[in-house]
């Protein structure tokens, strides 16, 4: 990892992992069908292990409609002059097996469980590049 100027890494440890932890909003872009980014706050999940960060939302939201046929998408936290962005592919999965994990490590995360409406789905980033400033 580079110095505070600016990081491009593969495995975040420490601080980033620390900052990570910690329970913040984040931004997701994905790419729209047109091309255009849409960016979107979300609550996610980090899986430092697995490299895998996971956004719950429902199978009807743009961002998921964005993800179907899978593609790319950044999540990026934000405080201050610090953050992280993950990038990586994504897929959306309606698996109760997936969606469980994910719900139980948003608890885990913000300590309330997330909403849980009808058609809900995780989006899971197979992250593969983290850029990071001032963490």
């Amino acid at each position: 990892m580079m110095g505070p100027r600016g990081a491009l890494t593969t495995s975040p440890t420490g601080s980033v992992g620390s900052f990570l932890a910690e329970p913040r909003v984040a931004t997701l872009t994905t790419l729209r069908p047109d091309g255009s980014p849409h960016v979107v706050a979300v609550r996610f999940t980090w899986d430092g292990e697995r490299e895998l960060a996971r956004v719950l939302t429902v199978a009807a939201s743009r961002k998921a409609r964005n993800l179907v046929r899978g593609g790319r998408a950044a999540l990026c936290q934000v405080d201050g002059f610090r953050w992280v962005t993950l990038e990586g592919t994504a897929t959306v999965s309606d698996d109760p097996r997936r969606v469980a994990e994910a719900a139980r490590r948003y608890l885990r995360r913000y300590g309330s469980p997330p909403p849980a409406p009808p058609g809900r789905v995780v989006i899971e980033i197979a992250v593969d590049r983290i850029m990071t400033l001032n963490t």
